[in-house]
C-alpha cells in the first residue's frame, strides 16, 4: 500500500557564499521584470514554494542566523541553527534532518537555498512519487532533468537515519551511492532542479534566460 507521510520542507542554508560574495539566500528572485523591483529571494520563494506541499519548512542556518531568521519567520518558517557550518554542507543536512524528527514528522523534502524554487506541481508530483514508491520498497525520491540529478530530495523515516548515522565527514552523494535499490530517479519537465547559482555569472545567467522566457 502507499504511504501518505506527514512532510517536513528543510532548506539548506547555512553556507558563507564566498563565491557569490553576498549571501545566496538573499539574492532577489524573481528577477525584477518592466522595471517592478521584486522584495522576494531565494529564500523567501523556497519557502513559499515549500509551504504549499509541506507541513511545515525549517531553515538550516549558519552564522547568517540574524540574517536569514527575519526572512524565515516572515515567510512562515521556522529556523535552527548549526553551530558548525565549517563542517560543511553535509553537516547542516544532519541537524535539519534531526530537527525533522524532533517535530514528530516522518519525511523530508530537502533542497538548497542557491537556486530557484522548481514549480510547486513539480513538487505535487514528487510528493505523489514519494507516496507510491512505498510499494517498491523505495526509501527515497530524487528528481531528475536532462540527465542531471537534483533536488528536492524526497526522504522517507529509513534514508533520514542513515543520513543521521553517517559521520559528519560523509557526503549525501555517497550514501545516496551505497543505497541505490532504495531510490526512485523521477523525470521532471523542471530545469529549475538541476539549477546551481554559485557565482554572480550564475545568477546573472538564470536572470537573463528567465527574463528571456517570460517576455516570448
Amino acid at each position: 500500500m502507499s504511504r501518505a507521510p506527514s512532510f517536513c520542507g528543510v532548506i539548506l542554508a547555512a553556507g558563507e557564499s564566498t563565491r557569490m560574495g553576498r549571501d545566496k539566500a538573499l539574492l532577489p528572485w524573481p528577477p525584477a521584470t518592466a522595471g517592478i523591483a521584486t522584495n522576494q529571494t531565494f529564500l523567501s520563494a523556497a519557502i513559499a514554494t515549500f509551504n504549499a506541499v509541506n507541513d511545515m519548512v525549517i531553515v538550516v542556518a549558519g552564522k547568517n542566523e540574524e540574517y536569514l531568521r527575519p526572512v524565515a519567520y516572515s515567510a512562515g518558517a521556522s529556523v535552527v541553527r548549526n553551530r558548525n557550518p565549517e563542517l560543511g554542507q553535509f553537516s547542516s543536512l544532519q541537524v535539519g534532518l534531526q530537527e525533522v524528527l524532533n517535530q514528530g514528522r516522518d519525511a523530508a523534502m530537502v533542497t538548497l537555498v542557491d537556486r530557484p524554487p522548481p514549480k510547486v506541481s513539480t513538487l505535487k508530483m514528487l510528493r505523489l512519487a514519494f507516496e507510491d514508491a512505498a510499494l517498491r520498497r523505495k526509501w527515497a525520491v530524487v528528481p531528475e532533468y536532462a540527465g542531471k540529478h537534483g533536488h528536492p530530495l524526497l526522504l522517507g523515516r529509513e534514508m533520514i537515519s542513515l543520513f543521521l548515522e553517517a559521520n559528519a565527514t560523509a557526503t549525501a552523494r555517497e550514501i545516496e551511492h551505497q543505497n541505490q535499490d532504495h531510490i526512485e530517479y523521477i523525470q521532471v519537465e523542471d530545469p529549475f532542479v538541476t539549477f546551481n547559482v554559485d557565482t554572480p555569472q550564475d545568477y546573472e545567467t538564470l536572470v537573463s534566460a528567465t527574463k528571456a522566457s517570460t517576455s516570448n
